[in-house]
């Protein structure tokens, strides 16, 4: 029984590695830009829902709720004023300024915030706990997964039940002639990655409530959210999802093994996995 818990463990973990990545996954399914600042992202989020808590005092959840439409400007003027003039068919430009953009986020937080770790102020529902059979199952965790499931759910429904879903599959097809037809392609680029930073704010909030973070742990979010995204296959949200629990199962039963394999576990499932089925689980049939 302790390899079941240790299992369902790996799962709910895997929900937050999906919300790492489902933002990620979005922003390259409709513009083929592979964002090297996203980690970062996530944790500018963190510290946004901790000043807002700090200052405001306002409750975590409720402090992400009012986060979200200020990121979704920011990644909305992001992509608008600066990400649209480095994408083309060399996808050399979009690298080299998102990494820029990641040193300069690095920087700006460790000037604004110091290196010193922080944390979102927790209660007893972050450690609460409950007996389902023989595992124990953290309402936290639980929670995380469900964000999860949900993010990727409103997602699909936004992709194919409304019209900015059209809107962008035609632009992610063949942006010149979604042009032609009316769609204005840097509008619905922008309109992306701001909905990609609203998901960014969702993952911020867990993973401020779940551990510490400080202005340098932003590319290790990116590395799990890259290593989800490729396992399910680019482009496909329901793969990340996938991806993600791959990688958070491999860690905890590499932990229950022994705790120094944790992270490595993590890599080795992903080099596994892209062993057997080099374009990931689900790719998407015109990548």
């Amino acid at each position: 029984m302790i390899w079941v818990d240790t299992i369902a463990q790996g799962v709910l973990l895997g929900g937050l590695y999906a919300l790492f990545a489902a933002g990620l996954s979005l922003v390259f399914g409709i513009m083929r830009l592979v964002n090297l600042a996203h980690g970062d992202l996530i944790v500018m989020g963190a510290y946004l829902i901790l000043l807002l808590v700090t200052l405001l005092g306002l409750p975590p959840f409720l402090a992400a709720a009012v986060a979200m439409p200020l990121m979704f400007c920011i990644g909305w003027c992001l992509q608008k004023f600066l990400l649209n003039r480095t994408l083309g068919d060399d996808i050399l430009p979009p690298l080299l300024v998102t990494f820029g953009l990641s040193i300069a986020l690095q920087n700006a937080l460790l000037e604004g915030f110091s290196a010193d770790s922080q944390r979102l102020p927790t209660n007893a529902m972050t450690t609460a706990s409950f007996q389902a059979g023989p595992i124990s199952l953290g309402v936290m965790p639980l929670l995380t997964f469900g964000s999860a499931v949900l993010v990727i759910i409103g997602l699909n429904q936004l992709f194919y039940r409304t019209e900015l879903g059209r809107a962008f599959r035609a632009t992610s097809d063949d942006a010149t002639t979604a042009s032609l037809m009316g769609i204005k392609p840097a509008n619905i680029f922008a309109a992306a990655t701001g909905i990609a930073l609203v998901i960014v704010t969702i993952a911020a909030l867990y993973l401020g409530l779940r551990a510490n973070f400080d202005p340098n742990v932003g590319p290790a979010r990116l590395i799990y959210a890259f290593e989800a995204v490729i396992i399910g296959g680019l482009g496909s949200l329901w793969g990340t999802l996938a991806g993600g629990i791959i990688i958070g199962v491999a860690q905890t039963v590499g932990a229950a093994i022994n705790p120094e394999w944790q992270i490595l576990s993590g890599h080795i499932a992903f080099l596994l996995v892209l062993l057997v089925r080099p374009r990931g689980l689900f790719p998407r049939a015109h990548d």
